[in-house]
């Protein structure tokens, strides 16, 4: 089976009532290499507040859509505000390190943009394997000139791309970069920006595209139409892939949850979280950073028969009123601070949007010709039915790239 996560983007598009007319010239991307002594150790706290963002993030969003699918990437977030810090002053950086989960007493503002740069350079080494593509693009109005400080650290810590735009050609400019859009994103992701504002002066743009296939996939002539037990009395009918042999897996008991794990090529994991009946809640209710590291000692390797859904599924967010409601207020008023962008206080982010897409189904013919036979012990296997709303969240070197809930498989918008 093939596993496609399709990207996940967030745009802010920053006003402002002031303007500070001189031209400038976009610089080339900085390749300068950290030593190998500082290589990965900021990676850990990373991962640690992303982790920590997208349970605080998922509380939220589950609370405000109690019956329908989640899916979002809490590390494409989390990337964006960071990203804004670099500007951020005054309340407005406290406010965004907080509810990033990140005490300036525990770890300085340059080690916070470092280990986001020790991620990035983590996702998107080469492999042959495992496809992942994760960066950042700020579009500036052209008469605009950010400070050098701010494009630097943009270009130093998320490589981040520099292009002036004529926002004031509103529709001319949002072709332009729903295009560069689609392009970073393997043409997952069209049309992103609509009724874009002729007033934006910066759109910060950061994106992830991910494409992997499963260490052992599912043989798809055993692909059959079964039952999907949604919340309350509705069933649909959805194509459920099956697959047996050796897999990992344990019960929490104190989530009341089955835990599923399936590992990618190339070194990213999956889990699959499955309440017992009527237990969605509770496992909400005490999902946690904690909980989810220990699920990999959960888990053991014993003979099992899986039954999964296929499914595509799109997160779309106005990430304005989540965020505001988790603690970050200025950056979206007129108090906001981000005069270290252009050395002017008159800004503020107007439009936050966050959309992922995610798309599961079975590996093609050549993938499938290589797996070979699986030799299991002598026992009953353990049966394991994804039949009725789970989890699922998907992570790389302790990262989480993307979580979700899987509500109706078959409903894509």
């Amino acid at each position: 089976m093939k596993l496609l996560f399709y990207l996940c983007l967030l745009i802010i598009g920053i006003h402002s009532e002031s303007y500070y007319y001189e031209r400038y010239q976009q610089g080339a991307r900085n390749q300068n290499q950290r030593g190998p002594g500082n290589q990965n150790m900021l990676q850990q706290p990373i991962g640690k507040s992303v982790c920590r963002f997208a349970c605080c993030f998922y509380k939220e969003i589950s609370s405000r859509e109690k019956n329908g699918n989640i899916f979002f990437s809490p590390l494409s977030i989390s990337t964006a505000l960071a990203m804004l810090t670099l500007g951020a002053r005054s309340d407005t950086l406290t406010q965004l390190l907080r509810v990033l989960n990140l005490n300036p007493r525990d770890i300085s503002e340059n080690n916070v943009q470092e280990g986001f740069r020790q991620v990035m350079q983590m996702l998107n080494r080469r492999n042959k394997e495992l496809q992942v593509n994760m960066g950042n693009v700020l579009f500036v109005l052209e008469q605009l000139k950010p400070q050098n400080r701010f494009l630097n650290n943009l270009r130093n810590f998320y490589e981040g791309e520099v292009y002036p735009m004529n926002f004031k050609k509103a529709d001319q400019a949002q072709v332009k970069i729903n295009e560069y859009v689609a392009e970073r994103t393997n043409g997952k992701i069209k049309d992103l920006i609509s009724n874009l504002d002729p007033l934006t002066e910066l759109l910060l743009i950061s994106y992830i595209y991910f494409n992997a296939e499963w260490e052992k996939p599912f043989d798809p002539k055993y692909t059959k139409k079964e039952k999907f037990f949604m919340d309350g009395n509705k069933v649909i009918q959805v194509p459920m892939m099956f697959g047996m042999g050796l897999f990992k897996h344990g019960y929490d008991e104190q989530l009341s949850s089955t835990v599923l794990q399936m590992d990618y090529k190339g070194g990213a994991t999956a889990f699959f979280i499955l309440p017992d009946q009527g237990k969605m809640k509770k496992l909400e209710k005490r999902l946690s950073c904690a909980r989810m590291s220990r699920w990999k000692t959960l888990v053991s390797k014993s003979s099992a028969n899986v039954y999964l859904p296929k499914f595509t599924i799109y997160g779309k967010y106005n990430l304005k009123n989540v965020l505001y409601k988790m603690g970050v207020v200025d950056v979206f008023t007129d108090k906001a601070d981000l005069s270290g962008i252009t050395g002017q206080p008159q800004h503020r982010v107007s439009q936050a949007i966050h959309k992922a897409v995610v798309k599961v189904d079975e590996t093609g013919t050549e993938a499938a010709a290589a797996t070979g036979m699986e030799i299991v012990p002598m026992s009953v296997p353990a049966t394991i039915t994804f039949n009725r709303p789970f989890l699922t969240i998907i992570t790389m070197d302790n990262s989480i790239l993307f979580m979700g809930k899987i509500v109706n498989p078959l409903k894509k918008d």
